[in-house]
């Protein structure tokens, strides 16, 4: 998980048998985002984060991974977050987070299948 994604989750996570770790957890509070994006793709893990600029950087190096849940559409409270991971993860495979751009607001789930040509 990343900076704007709520501590909590990560429990809740667990608590749902996915192994999760936020970046200030880790170590990773201050690292960028590209050192981010590329230990997530050798650990095999999703980003979740509320920040465009794993997005950006995904489509512009042609990536095929790691996959982003990415939160859109405002401010989310704790509980409206983890509502909202939670519908993500029941509506798409964990196979396709692994290669995708997930985008989640209040109304909707779009996934975008990387690489992003």
């Amino acid at each position: 998980m990343d900076m704007p994604v709520t501590p909590t989750a990560v429990g809740h996570l667990g608590r749902g048998g996915h192994e999760a770790v936020h970046a200030a957890s880790v170590g990773l509070a201050t690292v960028s985002d590209s050192r981010i994006l590329d230990i997530a793709r050798d650990q095999e893990r999703v980003v979740v984060t509320a920040d465009l600029d794993f997005p950006r950087l995904l489509a512009l190096a042609h990536a095929q991974g790691p996959g982003v849940i990415l939160f859109r559409g405002g401010s989310y409270s704790d509980h409206e977050m983890l509502d909202l991971l939670d519908r993500v993860l029941a509506a798409v495979p964990e196979s396709e987070l692994q290669c995708s751009i997930t985008v989640v607001d209040r109304r909707r789930i779009r996934r975008r299948r990387l690489p992003i040509p």
